[in-house]
């Protein structure tokens, strides 16, 4: 069960969805339209391997893994533990986790099944990179309850759409994931608080050192279990450090917009690790329907490749 992970867990990219697109694809004609398979794989080289990044149908087009060298960087379980985004959001004035959580991969009730609440609506992949536009599935179906507070949605799929453009190398760094994400909020839902998981990251239990990136000397720190976020790059690693991922995302440009705030999260008795990317949108007079776009940078490779990618990309 992802369920008590996520509950602990909690202008670079043009705008890629409109407010029309969310309107239309809220519509019951849009609704009986056939999905595009989400099945998908994209790879580039590095070293004497590649990168290879899947997506699937399973999780309307989420991404499902992403190996190098052998190693596979994702531990995708249920339609939470992914390399996915998702957002939160406060109802009537009060924010209370999960109770109005659009989630790229799917909901809670899709467990470890083969299809997704989540509708995938739009995909395009080339040799090393792809771009999708999904629309979200509620993490809660009508009726059930996180924490003993029940869904506030009234139905399973969101009005809310997610784009995201992944691309493999970065200017000269070929071990570099660019992922782009914009989340288009829909125009008729009063909210005064949103809580962006711009992306999250479920990793294997080996991935068992946390690091953070200090900016100023460039060096890498040891991080503490937390769980939680902090300021600064977060860098999950094997013991021998042959295998690492880093997340780093710059602040973003929107007005009033706090973060990124890069999380980190052990847990021992589900097998999983987690890093994650979080930017926080409060205003009192209602957050604005329209799209809000984030820039993450998934470095991996082994630890001194992932720090020194981190260097140059913060140097930026």
């Amino acid at each position: 069960m992802t369920l008590p992970l996520r509950r602990l867990s909690l202008l670079l990219l043009v705008p890629l969805a409109s407010l029309a697109l969310a309107s239309l694809v809220a519509s019951s004609a849009a609704a009986a339209e056939p999905q595009p398979s989400g099945d998908a794989v994209i790879r580039s080289p590095l070293g004497d391997s590649e990168i290879v990044i899947t997506t699937t149908s399973r999780l309307a087009g989420a991404i499902h893994s992403i190996t190098w060298n052998g190693q596979e960087f994702i531990d995708s379980f249920d339609h939470g533990r992914q390399l996915q985004s998702a957002s939160n959001f406060d109802v009537d004035g009060k924010f209370e986790v999960e109770t109005f959580n659009p989630t790229e991969a799917g909901s809670m009730s899709d467990g470890r099944g083969p299809t997704s609440t989540s509708r995938l609506l739009h995909k395009i992949v080339g040799d090393n990179f792809l771009q999708t536009t999904t629309q979200m599935a509620f993490w809660l179906r009508p009726g059930e309850k996180s924490l003993g507070n029940p869904a506030r949605n009234t139905q399973p799929l969101s009005n809310h759409l997610l784009t995201k453009r992944v691309t493999i190398g970065y200017r000269g760094l070929p071990n570099v994931i660019v992922h782009d994400v914009t989340f288009s909020l829909p125009l008729g839902e009063k909210h005064t608080y949103a809580q962006f998981e711009a992306v999250t990251g479920y990793m294997p239990p080996e991935f068992s050192q946390f690091w953070k990136l200090n900016p100023a000397s460039g060096e890498l720190e040891e991080l503490s279990d937390g769980p939680g976020e902090q300021a600064w790059p977060v860098v999950l690693a094997t013991p021998d450090g042959k295998y690492a991922m880093g997340i780093y995302s710059p602040k973003s440009t929107a007005p009033g917009m706090i973060g990124p705030g890069f999380g980190r999260f052990r847990f021992t008795a589900e097998k999983v690790v987690k890093w994650n990317s979080v930017f926080r949108l409060r205003s009192p007079s209602g957050v604005p329907a329209g799209d809000y776009s984030f820039r993450n940078f998934v470095a991996l490779g082994d630890k001194a490749m992932v720090t020194a990618s981190l260097r140059k990309l913060i140097a930026e």
